[in-house]
């Protein structure tokens, strides 16, 4: 006789899912350079990540083919800079190699010019497009049986829903609950803001 096979755990939960548009964190260095010494971000509103918020400050993105202007900052500041655009944006700034990366993951991305009004530096790596993730904490991570870095999938619903697959899970406990997904992504499944749901194997 023969056995049956074990059939797939699957985890299925709703949260908060939020439209990332291009965005810039600064190093403290950079900050200072393109601010001036001893300067500071400053908070105008926080973001769904706690100790997250969008700056006050504001800064060009230059290469040769064109400029952003007044590009969103985002604090605090972190050991480096980084600069997370979607793909119609790399395009716009002519930009052709720019990888899909996690946070961070800045090896060998491509640089950029970043400018405040007579100031500017120029990052010789930093720029990436931002692999779609979920961020957890690990209380409810554990609670759905979902690890840090695993692959999930997130369905977006809708009149143009559907399924975003290659996820990336990121699991501390200072996150709270939230999918990111980038402006194209968002464009494509006709979405603004709500929620989102996440589906994961165990």
């Amino acid at each position: 006789m023969k056995e049956k096979k074990e059939k797939a755990v699957k985890t299925k939960v709703e949260i908060l899912c939020e439209v990332s548009a291009r965005h810039v964190h600064l190093s403290a260095e950079h900050l200072e350079i393109l601010f001036g010494k001893g300067a500071q971000l400053t908070e105008v509103k926080p973001l769904s990540q706690p100790g997250q918020y969008l700056a006050e400050q504001r800064v060009d993105l230059v290469t040769d083919k064109t400029t952003f202007k007044n590009v969103a900052v985002l604090g605090p500041t972190r050991a480096k800079t980084q600069v997370e655009l979607s793909r119609t944006d790399c395009f716009a700034l002519g930009l052709k190699t720019v990888p899909v990366r996690q946070s961070g993951d800045l090896a060998g991305t491509p640089g950029v010019k970043l400018r405040n009004g007579d100031k500017e530096v120029a990052i010789e790596e930093g720029v990436i497009v931002g692999m779609r993730h979920v961020h957890l904490d690990d209380k409810f991570a554990a609670t759905h049986d979902i690890k840090d870095n695993q692959i999930v999938s997130i369905k977006i619903q809708g009149e143009r829903g559907g399924t975003l697959k290659n996820a990336v899970a990121r699991v501390h406990p200072s996150f709270a609950p939230a999918i990111h997904i980038d402006t194209d992504e968002a464009n494509a499944m006709g979405f603004t803001t709500g929620t989102a749901i996440i589906k994961a194997k165990s």
